[in-house]
């Protein structure tokens, strides 16, 4: 949007003053939160949502609008004054309710629980990857939805980010790709009030902040004086006509502004600020005694505002209208405003494993991956650049790049962390269903993004290989242990670990079909025998395990293992059966939903013992097994030698399973082996 109104009014200082004012009265009483950030941005939030922001109050979800994200999210009290103020549909009653229970105005804003709220953030950092995620997501759907004669896509992200985001590592991460991607529609606000909660920011940090954005190909642009309205708007417009580059808006501001003896330290961050203080703000304003007063003027310049919004998206829906109808298969295809789902009939793309061969689970994720992005085109994604190693670029899909946003391959590098919070921003902007790859050891350094993705709800798709000890020579630094049953403990994650090949196209099928949460792809760097395919009268999205070995229809004991120890299992069974043992090989993909399946009677154990066997830490097993049962798992790291040669120091042996079962039946081997 080009540059509105200049000018500077009595009604803007007005705006200012309100939204400083309605922030201090809900932190006070709330008897907690933060004042200090709303108070200090204000001016710069009122610039940006008065003159720059492209959005309808009446319709939250307009597909063109442009997105803001509060990557501080421990200032959310300026984003709900806003809210307020421009007519979303946010009461007054819910800022008196700020941080209470059942309240639209939670201590950080998450998204889907409050109108306008784009992005759940308050882990410092996120929002800025996941506005970076957004800005690419604008691009790449303008690739393929605009037309020289129509632009359905054209919106820009901003972020208000401070000292905090700027710091954290994911923020170098994020800003390096927007830069490299030359994301040009993204401009990030830098609240730089030099502060953080033990003190001066400077105390810790001494980055020239414009330096390092303009070395990742950013432009950049500073106001010495975050109170000076014009020189405000002039930043933005400036940043908002570089169509090349990301921009970063350095804006000096004094957090808490106005209150009196806390104005620009630590102590205005993260308290109220008093009744006297509060008072003695309101004086110093001239504002009234009234708590969350908002003046006639302010609501009608924002209702102002609003209604010159509405007519912007009523000539967006206008112009969608006329491109639907002069490109129908491209409206049917990348219509911004149409749902996202998996393509009728996915089932049917499955590609189906010969059994009795071999191959690696990360293999066969990839033969699954090609078939199904034939008939999905929104499916696009990357890797941490371990592209060749997860089997994760999508043939004849081309690149996405600075200068060609149409392909459907992201090349993250090696920034975990910023590629699982891009993907959520990717997947919040709509438009795509999204995955990314690394080793499964590596998790731990996106697991904060993973962790928002589950809480958000995100479809998003990790795809996780190299998933045990079986890693081999590279040693314990890279043969995850623990990252299972760590992800596990992530509430809506669904970790799945394929037994072979054709249960990894089941789980692919259980990952593209899920709408409520993401799904983590747990899978194997060796070969494994592959297996009949999954039968319909044991679905894993449904129950979560499956049996695919028996020689009994009431066995003396179960052998239950995820991905590559069922094959340890099925070797144990053969011999087992041998000794005259009646057993049931059990493969459980889905833990936790296997586990509501035992809860809800929809699974069912046969009355007698199971074996668990997992190549990692037990815990959870344990947890699971009943008494009379064993858990076969790992208590230590792993160590540098032959993938099978650790396997077998470690325990993960047939000879060991078998003991084990005969053990827990009360019997001896009949034939021990040497």
């Amino acid at each position: 949007m080009n540059r509105r109104d200049e000018h500077w009014d009595e009604a803007d200082d007005l705006a200012v003053t309100t939204i400083r004012m309605l922030a201090a009265d809900a932190v006070q009483e709330a008897r907690s939160g933060h004042p200090g950030l709303p108070m200090g941005a204000a001016v710069p939030a009122w610039a940006l949502w008065s003159r720059f922001l492209r959005h309808d109050p009446a319709e939250p979800g307009w597909p063109d609008r442009d997105r803001f994200v509060l990557s501080a999210g421990h200032g959310s009290m300026l984003l709900y004054a806003l809210l307020h103020l421009f007519g979303y549909d946010l009461a007054a009653s819910e800022l008196r309710e700020f941080r209470q229970w059942g309240s639209r105005t939670p201590g950080h804003p998450e998204y889907g629980h409050t109108p306008g709220v784009e992005t759940t953030t308050g882990p410092l950092g996120q929002g800025l990857a996941n506005a970076v995620g957004m800005a690419l997501g604008e691009r790449m759907l303008a690739a393929r939805a605009n037309t020289p004669e129509h632009t359905v896509v054209g919106h820009r992200t901003w972020v208000l980010a401070g000292d905090g985001d700027l710091m954290e590592g994911i923020s170098h991460e994020a800003a390096s790709l927007a830069g490299h991607l030359g994301l040009g529609r993204l401009i990030v606000v830098f609240d730089d009030n030099d502060v953080t909660i033990d003190g001066p920011a400077s105390r810790s940090c001494s980055d020239d902040v414009a330096a390092r954005f303009a070395a990742y190909g950013w432009h950049t642009t500073r106001v010495a004086d975050g109170n000076d309205g014009p020189a405000v708007i002039a930043a933005l417009a400036e940043a908002a006509a570089e169509e090349g580059r990301p921009s970063l808006v350095a804006v000096r501001t004094t957090i808490g502004y106005g209150a009196p003896g806390v104005a620009g330290t630590s102590k205005a961050h993260g308290a109220p600020l008093g009744d006297e203080r509060l008072a003695a703000t309101r004086a110093a304003f001239g504002w009234p005694a009234e708590k969350f007063h908002v003046p006639p003027e302010v609501g009608k310049r924002c209702a102002e505002l609003a209604a010159r919004a509405q007519t912007e998206q009523f000539a967006w829906t206008d112009r969608r209208r006329q491109w639907v109808q002069a490109h129908p298969e491209l409206a049917a295809q990348w219509d911004p405003a149409a749902p996202l789902g998996p393509p009728a009939g996915l089932a049917g793309w499955l590609p189906v494993f010969e059994p009795g061969t071999k191959m690696a689970t990360r293999k066969a994720s990839g033969i699954v991956l090609e078939s199904v992005a034939t008939v999905f085109p929104s499916l696009v994604g990357g890797s941490a650049d371990l592209a060749a190693s997860t089997n994760t670029t999508i043939p004849g899909g081309g690149d996405v790049s600075a200068a060609d946003q149409g392909g459907r391959t992201l090349h993250f590098g090696i920034r975990e962390h910023a590629m699982a919070g891009v993907l959520n921003g990717l997947t919040l902007h709509g438009g795509f269903r999204c995955y990314g790859s690394t080793f499964l050891v590596f998790s731990d350094y996106l697991r904060p993004s993973i962790r928002l993705a589950a809480l958000m709800g995100l479809p998003v798709v990790f795809v996780f290989t190299h998933d045990s000890i079986m890693v081999g020579e590279d040693g314990p630094t890279h043969q995850p242990v623990e990252q299972l049953e760590s992800l596990r403990l992530i509430p809506d994650l669904a970790v799945l670990r394929p037994a072979d090949a054709n249960e990894t196209a089941a789980c692919w099928q259980v990952a593209l079909e899920r709408a409520g949460g993401p799904t983590a792809l747990v899978l194997s760097r060796q070969d494994l025998p592959v297996l009949q395919p999954p039968s319909e009268d044991h679905p894993i999205g449904r129950v979560g395990a499956r049996p695919v070995w028996t020689n009994a229809r009431e066995p003396e004991i179960v052998l239950a293992a995820t991905g590559s120890e069922v094959a340890l299992a099925l070797g144990a069974a053969g011999e087992l059966a041998d000794e005259g043992v009646a057993v049931e090989v059990l493969s459980v993909p889905w833990r936790e939903q296997f586990e509501r399946a035992l809860a809800t009677g929809e699974a069912r154990l046969p009355d007698c013992p199971v074996v668990w066997i997992e190549a990692g830490v037990p815990g959870g097993w344990q947890a699971l097994a009943r008494t009379g049962d064993a858990v076969l798992g790992l208590s230590r790291f792993g160590a540098s030698a032959p993938g099978a040669t650790v396997y077998a120091e470690l325990g993960f042996t047939v000879t060991a399973v078998v003991e084990t079962a005969l053990r827990k039946m009360g019997r001896e081997r009949a034939c021990p082996t040497s």
